[in-house]
This record gives C-alpha cells, structure tokens and sequence, in this order.
C-alpha cells in the first residue's frame, strides 16, 4: 500500500493553476492514486462565453483524464472550481467561496505563475509576487492546514553558476517592490527593470526569485515547500508517455522543426539541456506534500527537480534525436548528419539566422497571396524567432543544482511509494524519452494523424532543400556584392579560382601519367 496515496485520501486540496500544463497533471495523479480524497479546489479564472463548470469539463473531457475516469467514475463531483482572478484584491473570491476555502483546505498547491519571459515586471510581479503573498495570507488562516508546497523554477537564481537548496536574497525586498508598482506608472518602471532584474535574463526568473523570499517571510509559521523544476517537458510515463498540451519550453520549438520552419538556431551544442518530465515533477510535488505535512521539518525545504546533475542530456544530443525521429532514421546515423542542420554555433550571427528564416517566409507568403490564400507564414515565424530569442540564455548556458534536498526524499520513501511516485531522472532514457516527446507534440498538441507521417516527411524534406538554396543563393549574391566592391574581396576570389584551376590541371595530369 502506498503511504503518500493513502495520505492524500479523505484530503481538501487547493490548487491554483489547475487550468495549466503542470496543475492538470497534477490534479489527473491526484485523482488517478487517491480516489477516495474528499474534494479538490481549482481556482479558474472567468471567462467570457464559458462557465466554470464548462472549463472543469473541458479539462476532465481531454485524453489525460481517461485512466482517472476509469478508477474514479464521479470524479466531476470531486472538483469544485472557484471563481478567482489573481489581478485582484483576495483574488475577487466571494464570501462564501472564501469561507469554505479557509476552513476545509487540508493542503495547498500554488502552481499559478505566469511564464511568459518578456512579460512587463508590473504584470509579473502581480502574478509571481504579490499573488504569493495573498495565498499565503490565506492560508494563514486555515485552521486544517497540514502543508503549503509552492512551486517555484530551477531558473529563479539563474544569475549563478552553482545552486544550492537554499533562498537567496535580491537587492530590493519585494515588499519594497510590491508597494512601488501601486505608484509607479508604466514608462518609470520599463526604465528601471533592467537595473532591478540585474544579471538575470527576464521578469519571469526576478519575480521567482522574490516570489520565493516572499514564501521564507510570510510562510515562517506553516509547513511550506518550495520545489524548482527546471524546463518541464512532456510526460515521460504517466498517465502515457508524450502528454503535452502548451507551445510553453521546447513544444513550439519542435514543431516550427518539424513542420520545416527551423532549421537553426544559435546554441551551445554540449550545454547541458536540463529538461524534466512533468510527471516527475508531479510525483516529487506530491512525495514533498506528503513529506512536509508528516514530517514537518523545522524549516522550509527547497527541492530541485532537475535531470543535468543525476543524468546529463546536452543539446547537440537532443537535437540530433528529435531529427533522426523527424525523419525516421536510427540515432547513429542523424549523429553522422552535418550539425549545421539543426544548431547554428556561436560564430553564426543573429542578424544571418533572422534572415535566413524571415527571407523564406516572405517569399512564400507572396506564393500564398498570389493563390488567393491569407497570408500566414511571416507573423509566424516572426513570432518563432520572438520564441527563439527570449530562449537563447537556457540554451546557451548550464548550471549545476545541489540535489541533497531530493535525494534525501527518495531515500524516505518506501520501495511501493518510490514505484508509483518515481521522480528518479536517472532512471530516464532520453532517446527514449524525446521519440515520445515529438510523437506527443504531434498526437496530443497538434491533434494531427499519425498516418500522415510519411507525407509530413517528404513535406520535411522539400522544406530542407528549399532553406539550403535559399541559404546559397543569399550567399552568391552578398558575394557577388563585396566582389564589386572591395578589391580585397576580388584578390581572394582570384585566388581561390586560381588554386582550383591549378588543382584540376594537376588531377587531370596525374591521371593521364597512371593510365
């Protein structure tokens, strides 16, 4: 008998971001391993058109779902969705919503965040920051309350090379940041995020980083987690492996791939690519909850849910696997393939790469006007690039996380818990792993039919030739250009004329004296 799914029976669950990518799966194990628990809370944001009940539905409707209704037929019965925006005060909960939350709630799940990288800091400190602080105000008041697990990035403290399982301060408390975005207007603040976000990349991994201090002040009398999953991938076996349902992380990336939009980007091939599965996430969120809530430790305790400390995969190897799955060639021989095919090196420019996508796209949204279709492929692939862009400091750079915090869990754990809530990454066969990753992306995201996979590869391929002639035909022409223009251009073009003129009289003569 599992100990943590016998201990989530007969629970009161809060979850916020119940509607996203990490809070389904979370809410599909609950369900799927603790059917007997009491009722599960999701905060949904209105939405116009649509009822909270139609969104629980939509949700409980999807594929990932189908196992859970299986084990647990009236599982519809066991969500209560509670109307909540976090842009507002005690998140517009009504008073009778409230009242029921702060007295039943058994544990909390703050999986709500926003994940956008270049969102404005007012905007992200709303959702990452203040919003935290309001949760926690909540739960304050929660009389059952047995643990608050908030999940935070493996990325909040990207600035540094080496992590530990600890909280790190910022420069300013983000009370002092909380209070200065109710004053401030807009073009103040977009000139002085630079000088508050620092050395790190983005809004997204600052607000983290304060959401966390946030979480170490506030939460100081409860029974808190803090868990940092790196970039979250598809799930890896649960409740199948390849589930995915966002263009969040690499999902838009694989696609713009596979449908022959990329065929390079500026990376570092041997940076570590610190991928994690979400059901790895889940299971270690879960075992954490369980952990935090029994054992209550004296103070809170940050997990890092990463895979490059326990089983490093870099770039270059992900890359060459999701091209020999495109394609549909063994591993072997895509590793043989020119590594130009799917990573430009840090000597490629950005400005070559933009335009080198964008020149295409042009030309082929001319094609699409011209036929008396909309054109489409432009706003798209300036929308990739946008993507590739905000993504080039994940993909250039590694980190090394502690991980004593985590394996220090799986070691508490007993041989049935540590089977049915693994989050052992050293047990994950990448290749493995990234073949059901793409054949996700295409089954469960793009809801497109496997029979089509040939065709999609020959499509592929005529794509492939398209981007190659594109690229030399660019090259001849700016050639041709410094050719006209500087002399020392002409020079070297003679000579390279010349030393293959010279090259071939030799051949020729060679092979004329052995015959």
């Amino acid at each position: 008998m599992s100990t943590i799914a016998a201990f989530y029976g007969s629970k009161s669950i809060l979850i916020t971001g119940a509607t996203g990518f990490l809070g389904k799966v979370l809410m599909e194990k609950l369900f799927r391993t603790s059917p007997d628990l009491k009722i599960i809370y999701v905060l949904v944001r209105p939405k116009a058109g649509q009822t909270l009940q139609q969104r629980v539905f939509q949700i409980l409707n999807s594929k990932l779902f189908e196992k859970v209704k299986e084990i647990c037929p009236n599982v519809h019965e066991k969500i209560r969705p509670v109307s909540a925006d976090l842009n507002q005060h005690d998140f517009g909960i009504s008073k009778e919503d409230m009242d029921e939350l702060l007295s039943s709630t058994n544990i909390v799940f703050h999986c709500a965040a926003t994940v956008r990288f270049d969102d404005p800091l007012r905007h992200a400190v709303q959702l990452n920051v203040t919003a935290t602080q309001q949760l926690l105000s909540m739960a304050s008041q929660m009389p059952k309350l047995e643990a608050f697990i908030h999940l935070s990035t493996a990325f909040s403290n990207c600035n540094l090379k080496h992590i530990d399982e600890v909280i790190y301060p910022c420069s300013v408390e983000p009370k002092k940041i909380i209070d200065s975005m109710e004053w401030l207007d807009d073009a103040i603040i977009d000139e002085i995020t630079p000088k508050l976000i620092g050395d790190r990349p983005n809004t997204y991994t600052y607000t983290k980083a304060l959401g966390e201090i946030v979480v170490q002040q506030e939460g100081a009398n409860m029974n808190i987690a803090i868990i940092r999953p790196s970039i979250v991938g598809a799930t890896w076996q649960e409740p199948f492996p390849g589930w995915v349902d966002n263009l969040n992380g690499p999902n838009g990336l694989i696609i713009a791939a596979g449908k022959g939009f990329l065929r390079a980007i500026k990376a570092t091939p041997m940076a570590i690519a610190d991928l994690i599965p979400a059901d790895t996430v889940v299971n270690l969120t879960l075992a954490a909850g369980w952990y935090t809530a029994v054992h209550r430790p004296k103070s809170t305790l940050i997990y890092h849910c990463t895979s490059g400390n326990l089983n490093p995969c870099n770039w270059l190897k992900m890359g060459l696997q999701v091209l020999a799955t495109f394609e549909k060639v063994p591993f072997e021989k895509a590793f043989r393939r020119p590594k130009a095919d799917f990573t430009a090196t840090s000597f490629t420019t950005h400005y070559w790469n933009a335009v080198s996508h964008r020149a295409p796209a042009i030309i082929y949204d001319v094609y699409l006007r011209l036929t008396g279709r909309k054109p489409r492929v432009t706003k798209l692939m300036n929308r990739l690039l946008r993507t590739i862009s905000m993504l080039e400091y994940f993909i250039n750079h590694s980190w090394e996380w502690s991980t004593h915090n985590t394996e220090m869990l799986m070691s508490m754990l007993s041989p049935e818990d540590q089977r049915m809530f693994n989050f052992d990454v050293r047990q994950l066969n990448w290749l493995e792993y990234i073949e059901n990753y793409v054949v996700g992306v295409k089954k469960y995201l793009l809801k497109e039919d496997m029979a089509g996979v040939p065709e999609a590869r020959q499509h592929l391929k005529r794509l492939r030739n398209i981007h190659y002639l594109f690229n030399i035909a660019l090259f001849l022409i700016i050639w041709r250009l410094l050719i006209a223009r500087w002399q020392t251009a002409r020079n070297v073009w003679f000579f390279i004329v010349s030393f293959c003129s010279k090259f071939l009289s030799y051949f020729r003569a060679s092979s004329t004296l052995k015959l």
